[in-house]
């Protein structure tokens, strides 16, 4: 690559950045391919990323089958590195470990003799105390190698031939799963059961256009090494296979035991991928006993009130896994009057014995293309790189047993004129070339017969060489017919796949049946409550509605911001300077006879913003929410609603951009009513503007110019709008009703028109009662 940053290009300028620039991509376009190809991300043909395949074929190669004795993983790793993978050694022998863990795989492929850690955590001893071999599940993917099933390639000095890829005789890519970060790509496919997946191949052999629900009813979803239970309902499951990513829920599996006395306990058997009872053991005790955040110099309420629930319920926990039991977690409760399903509940919603796993069927196709692909895709991919393998071991075999017929065809001969090659084979100067022209042999019969035995003169071995040659004959015939006949060919391709699904497969360990997903769920009596809410972000709770704010007392220098009346069961969202939505629950709030508490002390602020709007009402009430350049759109209050403490991103703001206080509608508002800083005044019907539960930065609602901004907003109802401001030094109030704002009406994006009233510093409400829209 031309470095030479000093030449220019045939226009005259200085191009030395560009130069630059052009080999700096290629260099990253090439470092980027070498990780998504060479590292990180599985085939879909093997299902192995190279450093994985590599250790099976060195192993292969080392004789280290199911039944041969196992060798220090020291030696594997050094014949490895030395021979095919030039890398770390550490990062081999981790390979190495995770292949044969049986909780981090659904089937294992390597046999591991010692400590190769375990799903606690805990790192597998250094490789010189550990011994491997190979699993006889492995045989799935190295048994047809040395029948020109794959091709070979060169290794990283040309000193040894490597399997491109492995000749899979079953989609390992799924059974097993992957997970792995590339540049700008990443892969996370979820382990699944070998029956399931196998009957789907044959259902899709003998019906190539079967139908999605059929497929997805063969594969219901992952099977997980640790079992667990899968709670995402089947047509979710379905959607992400379709797609090829998602979210799936799980939890863990657990039953009751009855003790004396009326006691009972909660006994874990099974734990969802992830989740290890170390962490859930270190869970609870960061539960038990919180340390204050950093930052602060005490709990948090939030903090004290879950200490308080989960001490007020769990009475101790113990992990008594072991070798009769792979996963046992026993919690016993504080009285065994405790509700057994609100206990499993909390331990559900605080704990991780229910999670998130994420799907990303993300994988290098046959085409070396990596890329996003749906469950039907993957399956046809590897369907039609078995078929490929299929048939080249079959032209394989076949030119195998043509050759064997050729070489019996001239012993044939070799019988039939006996005397007469040996009187050839004696008085010629050139043994081959005379019983080549004498009985019209090829090289290789020739050859054959000179290099053959006496012994092998026996009449016996005549009847033997008859006998061989006929069976070889109809080995061609079968061999022959697989090559050309179609269906002949996807029979057998069948039988093999039933053949190894009868032979490796197990059932089942991951049960799926859909539930919801645990949440906490308080009881909290249903009244009025006013929200009082400070300048300065303090927040507490007054029962009742209609309060006189002026009876509200602040700190100095403190005042209020606003009162919201809404419901106890209500939540408070916070929006940040950021546009994040953050979530507190009304009824957690402090009583209204102090001064409350900072709302940054109940939320994950993000560092460098700040709270700037505060809202609350019923989940289905509408809101437009927007910021001051004229971007906005509609939500209603729920979909601001987050369980994160960090909250979540709702609203998208360009950088300098401020957002609008959030705007309530009320049921009989068809339209708001936008005034500009410049005094543009648009009322835009409601029907215009964009739902976007999952919130975003909108539409535009008012077209304006560089330097305007929206100052004020209001819902229209039948009632009008109310203008507020100063005529001829008094305050006055002035309302529009809708025939008034008729003039006023335009689509969506239109810059409005300059409002035609008297009123000095106008300020805009919606007519008769309701909140400010400024």
């Amino acid at each position: 690559m031309d470095l030479d940053l000093n030449r220019s290009e045939s226009n005259g300028g200085d191009n030395d950045g560009l130069v630059l620039a052009r080999y700096a991509e290629q260099a990253y376009l090439d470092y980027a391919v070498s990780v998504v190809r060479g590292r990180a991300l599985p085939e879909v043909s093997d299902g192995q990323k190279p450093v994985q395949r590599r250790i099976l074929y060195a192993m292969d190669a080392m004789g280290l089958g199911p039944q041969a004795r196992p060798v220090k993983s020291a030696r594997v790793v050094g014949d490895v590195l030395g021979k095919y993978h030039p890398h770390g050694d550490q990062a081999a022998y981790d390979a190495m470990v995770r292949m044969a863990q049986d909780f981090a795989l659904r089937y294992p492929l390597i046999d591991g003799q010692g400590n190769f850690g375990s799903r606690d955590g805990d790192n597998a001893a250094a490789m010189r105390y550990t011994e491997a071999r190979l699993t006889p599940f492995s045989r799935l993917l190295l048994d047809e190698l040395d029948e020109g099933t794959v091709d070979f390639a060169a290794n990283y000095d040309g000193s040894q031939q490597e399997p491109v890829c492995l000749p899979a005789r079953l989609p390992v890519v799924l059974l097993n799963g992957a997970s792995g970060i590339a540049v700008g790509m990443a892969t996370e496919i979820p382990s699944h059961n070998l029956r399931e997946v196998a009957d789907a191949c044959v259902a899709l052999l003998r019906k190539p256009g079967l139908p999605d629900e059929d497929l997805y009813a063969r594969v219901p979803g992952p099977d997980f090494p640790g079992g667990g239970q899968i709670i995402t309902p089947p047509g979710d499951i379905a959607q992400i296979y379709a797609s090829g990513r998602g979210t799936l829920k799980a939890r863990a599996r657990w039953h009751f035991e009855d003790m004396a006395r009326g006691q009972w306990q909660l006994v874990v058997t099974e734990l969802p991928p992830g989740a290890s009872a170390q962490k859930i053991l270190e869970t609870i005790e960061d539960l038990t006993n919180p340390k204050p955040r950093a930052g602060k110099k005490s709990l948090s309420a939030e903090q004290q009130q879950t200490k308080a629930l989960v001490l007020g319920m769990l009475d101790s926990v113990r992990d008594e896994s072991g070798k009769q039991d792979a996963v046992r977690l026993v919690f016993e409760p504080k009285t065994s009057r405790i509700d057994r399903d609100e206990f499993v509940n909390m331990l559900l919603v605080r704990t991780g014995l229910e999670g998130n796993v994420p799907v990303n069927l993300v994988c290098i196709d046959t085409d070396g293309r990596p890329g996003q692909r749906s469950l039907r895709q993957i399956l046809e991919s590897w369907l039609a790189f078995r078929a490929g393998t299929v048939t080249r071991r079959t032209r394989h075999r076949l030119d195998k047993v043509l050759d064997r017929i050729h070489i019996l065809e001239g012993r044939s001969i070799v019988y039939l004129n006996v005397d007469e090659v040996i009187r050839t084979i004696r008085e010629a100067d050139d043994p081959r070339a005379a019983l080549m022209e004498r009985f019209r042999l090829t090289e290789r019969q020739a050859d054959d017969i000179l290099e053959m035995r006496l012994r092998q003169l026996a009449r016996l071995e005549g009847i033997r060489i008859e006998q061989e040659l006929a069976q070889k004959r109809a080995d061609q015939l079968a061999l022959q017919e697989l090559l050309d006949d179609p269906a002949a060919f996807k029979r057998l391709m069948i039988r093999e796949i039933e053949a190894d699904a009868k032979q490796y497969g197990d059932d089942r360990r991951t049960l799926i049946e859909p539930a919801e997903r645990a949440v906490l769920e308080t009881q909290v009596v249903d009244e009025p409550v006013t929200v009082v809410v400070s300048q300065k972000g303090w927040l507490r709770a007054r029962q009742g509605h209609g309060h006189d704010p002026a009876q509200f007392g602040f700190k100095t220098g403190d005042s209020l911001y606003d009162a919201i009346e809404c419901r106890s069961t209500h939540e408070l969202m916070a929006l940040s300077s950021t546009g994040r939505s953050y979530s507190i629950a009304v009824a957690s709030l402090p009583s209204a006879r102090g001064d409350g508490q900072p709302v940054t002390s109940m939320i994950g602020l993000e560092p460098g913003s700040r709270i700037v709007h505060m809202l609350a009402g019923a989940p289905d009430r509408r809101v437009l929410l927007g910021a001051a350049s004229g971007y906005g759109f509609l939500a209603r209050i729920g979909d601001l609603s987050t369980r994160q403490h960090a909250g979540k991103q709702f609203i998208t703001l360009d950088k300098g951009d401020t957002l609008l206080k959030p705007l309530l509608l009320r049921p009989d508002d068809t339209a708001v009513a936008l005034l500009s800083r410049k005094g543009k005044f648009l009322v835009v019907a409601l029907d215009e503007l964009k739902t976007l539960a999952s919130g975003g930065r909108g539409t535009i609602l008012m077209g304006l110019d560089e330097d305007d901004r929206i100052a004020q907003w209001a819902g229209v109802g039948a009632s009008g709008v109310v203008l507020r401001g100063i005529y001829r030094a008094r305050d006055t109030e002035l309302v529009l009703m809708p025939e008034e704002l008729a003039q006023y009406a335009g689509r969506r994006a239109r810059k409005g028109r300059l409002l035609d009233v008297k009123i000095k510093q106008p300020s805009l409400w919606p007519g008769a009662g309701g909140g400010a829209g400024d």
